[in-house]
Formats: structure tokens, C-alpha cells, sequence
């Protein structure tokens, strides 16, 4: 999916330029779906608005979960409108007030400045900190204030083919114990002369504890193999013997942000870690230009034609068994499963923390997290937040088997190994800003990685980039100072022999 329609999905759908307090009051239909009230007409009634359709069973199974033990009802309504904000800013001021909504965190500030969320009042005894994961609280944290329950995260992360791993790191074993063998033999020869068959004693003494060993040894060589920065992952192409089925070792959607974001993750600061401060942004500096060459110089390594590549592409020649490596997001996990039931897939897969650009340069992923605010205008905020709480940290438990999302909850167990590795992944991410001034930022990023990709100079492209993002920000022109690229040390050390020969040519001029 690209970032377009997740952004869509979440919500983000409104223009800069509608950005203001006052949201259009008329001319806006609102279309719902509500379910059937199943409780008694005594409790005070709770909607929850919400746009994705995959949610509807937890969430249904969440309300009548809660209702059950508490004095409110829960009244889920999805929304279907591309203006979800507009809709809820019209119902709440018409008498149908959504008390609680989901949306895209990266909406906040517009939700915040328009009254439609205010800061949450977490139940006595409940630790914002000890319930959500880091990086979920600096999503839904605006000013310093936290407006938002983490509910559940979207991140990309290094998915490999474990399979050729294991292959892999069982080859090199053997080929290392045959070698060793050669050796002894051949010393046990030059000490002792010809000898009979020597007994392999420790393959009979317990095989089932030998075999363990020999597990742990593969194991602990495959973790070995697993490369942590992309430099690996190129030595690793120039030495693999890859299977015949494999056409590539590093494939993955250079079109879209959400997977080449991590290049510059750890280089750029857009509004700091929550994503607010418009003091905080510095897009063009030296990292950054450095870190968009080493992503360039990928396309002559690994020749990403990207009017062929796209995200589901990549995952079906995963399946396949075509790649060894490539950048995925969590639903990847449910569509390996799916495939393995269906016997389409015949391979163990991993998730890896997103590589590190090299051992100097790192590298850290975009998320994405979906939140449940609290509306501003609602009769009934204490309610709504004891609920939100409910459905975001404490039902959760069920949230990927009946949805697919992965929980921003702590201590939730996931089911798989995988979603666990993505979690690791999210609470070292950063997540998308919520400056409303900055909105269109991941649209340019994306067309200025295209751009590098296909040639453009990446200092030229970060420096313009950089340059409107701040005239955006400042509301006037705004010019960077060029930075000097950095010359290379062999390539001073040329500049520096070119102009000793140089001067020495032109004394022996004069001196003629």
C-alpha cells in the first residue's frame, strides 16, 4: 500500500489550505452505518466514528465487552466520506457528537486547533508511560500535552528469506567441518602413518544431543550472516551462491516514501521526536546529502527499474522465493501466513531491524499510528477516555486476530515472532510529523528520492526541498547556504598532486 493511501486511511485527507479553525459547516452529508443498539435504553450512550472497515469486529466484540461491566453503552459508527474531519467537526456541531474517533496521528494538530480533541485524562491508576510504547505517546503528544491513545502502528523493516539463511549457514558449517577434518587427517598421517577407518565416536554417544548442538551452531551463524547495514547486504550479493530460483538478493519499492524513508530517518529532524515543533526542522546538512548518495548508488548495484517495481510485486516474487531480501510493513505477516496455509509459500521468512546505511551511517523507519482521540465537545469525556483505554490497551489482546493491526500497546503477545520484531522496529522509528505546515513534505521527499534515484544530484534536491518546506513554515522566501560537498581523502590527495605538477610545469615555463 502506498503512503498515499495510507495517509488516506488515516485519515490525513485535508489540504493546507482548508487548514484554519473554522471547518466548513455546510454542504457535508454525513453517511453511517450504525449498528443496532443491543443494550438497555438506561445507559448513556457512546459513539465511536471510525473509517476502516477491518476494525468492525473488534471493535464490536470490544463494545459489548465493555458494556457488559460498565454503566454506558458503546455505539460504533463507520464513517465513509473522504473529509472524516469535516464530518465530525459538522455532526459535533449539529447535536451528533461523536464522543471518540479514531484517526492517523499526523491529524492531531488540525484535530487539537479545531477543538475536536483535547488532552486525555487516563483512569486513576493507569501509567501512559507503563501502557503504550514510546513511540506511540510522542505520536498523540501536541505541545507537550498527550491528545491521543496509541492504538495501533504501521512501520517497515527488513524482510528475509530464512530458508537460504539456514542453507546458507549449514553449507558454511560443513564446508568448514570437511576442511578441518582434511587437516587432522592429513596431521595424523605425517605423525602416524596409514591408519584404518577412525570411529566417529561422538555421532554415536547421543545423537539427539549432538544434533542440538549442531542446531545451535547454524543458529548462531545465520544471526552472523544477517546483515545490519546495507554495505552487508551488497557484500553479502557479491558472495552468495544463490539457488536458481533466486533472481535477486536486495529488492524492494524504491517508488514509495514509507520504504525509502530510513535512508535519511536518522539525518533530518522534522519538528523532533513528537513531531510538532516547526522550530525543529533541518532537512539539508551534510548526513542527509551523504546518506541520499549511498541510497543513489544502490540503483547501479542492484538496478531497481521503477516504472517495474511496486510493494505487492515484491512480495509475491518473495513468495516465490525470488528474493533473499526486502523492506516490508506489517501486513506482510498475515499475507506469509495466508500463503504458507495455502501452500504457496515453502520457506521460513524473518524480520530484522531496518539496516543501517554502514557502520557510521545509521539508518530509522517512518511509522505511522493510528490513535483514539477524545472529542472536545462531548458530554461525556470522562466515559470516553475509560473506554479508549479499554479498547486500546486493556481488549487488545484480539486486536491482530480480528483486524490485522498490530497493537501500540506494551506487553501485548502478538502471536507470531515477526510482529514482535516489527514492535522492536516501531520503538526505535519516528513518526510522521503533525505540522500542519509541512503536510505535502512526504509527497516532495518522495519525488526527490525518485529524482536522486534516476540521477538528480541528491545535494541539489535536499537543498531546494529544504528551501520550500521553510517558505512553507516561515510564510516568506527562504535560501539555504550551500554546503561544499566533502572531498574525499584520495581525492584530495589528486586535487593535491594535480597542483604540485601544475606549479612545477609552469616554474619550468619561467625558467625556460
Amino acid at each position: 500500500m502506498s503512503l498515499k493511501k495510507r495517509l488516506m486511511a488515516a485519515g490525513a485527507v485535508a489540504l493546507v489550505a482548508a487548514l484554519a479553525f473554522g471547518i466548513a459547516k455546510a454542504g457535508i452529508n454525513i453517511v453511517t452505518e450504525r449498528e443496532e443498539p443491543v443494550f438497555t435504553r438506561e445507559k448513556e450512550t457512546l459513539y465511536l466514528w471510525y473509517t476502516d472497515e477491518a476494525l468492525t469486529s473488534y471493535i464490536s466484540s470490544a463494545a459489548v465487552t465493555y458494556s457488559e461491566s460498565h454503566d454506558v453503552r458503546i455505539m460504533p459508527v463507520l464513517e465513509k466520506g473522504p473529509e472524516y474531519l469535516e464530518m465530525i467537526n459538522e455532526a459535533s456541531l449539529h447535536g451528533e457528537v461523536p464522543d471518540l474517533y479514531i484517526l492517523g496521528h499526523d491529524s492531531l494538530e488540525k484535530s487539537y486547533l479545531a477543538g475536536l480533541a483535547c488532552e486525555v485524562e487516563a483512569p486513576e491508576g493507569v501509567s501512559l508511560e507503563e501502557t503504550y510504547r514510546n513511540t506511540g505517546l510522542q505520536a498523540v503528544s501536541y505541545k507537550d500535552k498527550v491528545i491521543g491513545y496509541p492504538f495501533y502502528f504501521e512501520t517497515s523493516s527488513l524482510l528475509y528469506n530464512k530458508t537460504y539463511l539456514e542453507d546458507m549457514a549449514r553449507a558454511q558449517l560443513t564446508a568448514e567441518a570437511d576442511m578441518l577434518a582434511a587437516q587432522e587427517a592429513e596431521q595424523e598421517l605425517e605423525e602416524n602413518g596409514p591408519a584404518g577407518e577412525i570411529e566417529a565416536a561422538g555421532d554415536q554417544e547421543n545423537p539427539q544431543e549432538e544434533s542440538e548442538e549442531r542446531r545451535r551452531e547454524i543458529e548462531e551463524r545465520m544471526a552472523q550472516l544477517l546483515p545490519s547495514t546495507i554495505e552487508e547486504i551488497r557484500e553479502f550479493a557479491d558472495s552468495y551462491d544463490a539457488p536458481e530460483q533466486v533472481e535477486a538478493v536486495f529488492l524492494w519499492d524504491v517508488t514509495d516514501i514509507f520504504y525509502n524513508y530510513f535512508f535519511v530517518g536518522d539525518a533530518i529532524d522534522m519538528g523532533g521526536e513528537a513531531g510538532w515543533d516547526t522550530s525543529r526542522i533541518d532537512i539539508y546538512n551534510e548526513n542527509a546529502i551523504s546518506n541520499m548518495r549511498a541510497y543513489a548508488a544502490l540503483n547501479q548495484f542492484f538496478s531497481i527499474d521503477t516504472g517495474a517495481v511496486e510493494y505487492e510485486k515484491v512480495i509475491d516474487e518473495f513468495i516465490s522465493g525470488k528474493l533473499v531480501f526486502t523492506m516490508a510493513t506489517t501486513d506482510v505477516v498475515a499475507r506469509l501466513e495466508q500463503a504458507r496455509e495455502d501452500g504457496l509459500f515453502a520457506y521460513d521468512y524473518g524480520i530484522a531491524m531496518t539496516p543501517d546505511i554502514d557502520g557510521d551511517k545509521k539508518s530509522r523507519s517512518l511509522s505511522m499510528t493510528s490513535c483514539v482521540a477524545v472529542n472536545g465537545y462531548s458530554e461525556f469525556q470522562k466515559e470516553a477516555n475509560d473506554f479508549a483505554v479499554f479498547l486500546t490497551s486493556q481488549y487488545n489482546d484480539i486486536l491482530y486476530a480480528r483486524s490485522g493491526k498490530v497493537s501500540a500497546a506494551r506487553n501485548i503477545n502478538y502471536g507470531y515472532e515477526a510482529l514482535g520484531e516489527f514492535a522492536k522496529e516501531y520503538e526505535r522509528s519516528i513518526s510522521m510529523p503533525k505540522m500542519l505546515e509541512t503536510s505535502n513534505f512526504w509527497v516532495l521527499l518522495e519525488a526527490a528520492f525518485s529524482q536522486v534515484w534516476n540521477g538528480a544530484d541528491a545535494n541539489t534536491m535536499l537543498k531546494e526541498l529544504s528551501e520550500q518546506i521553510m517558505q512553507q513554515v516561515t510564510g516568506q522566501p527562504f535560501e539555504e547556504e550551500y554546503i561544499q560537498d566533502p572531498v574525499e581523502e584520495n581525492e584530495e590527495e589528486e586535487y593535491l598532486d594535480e597542483d604540485f605538477y601544475r606549479q612545477e610545469a609552469m616554474e619550468e615555463e619561467e625558467a625556460e
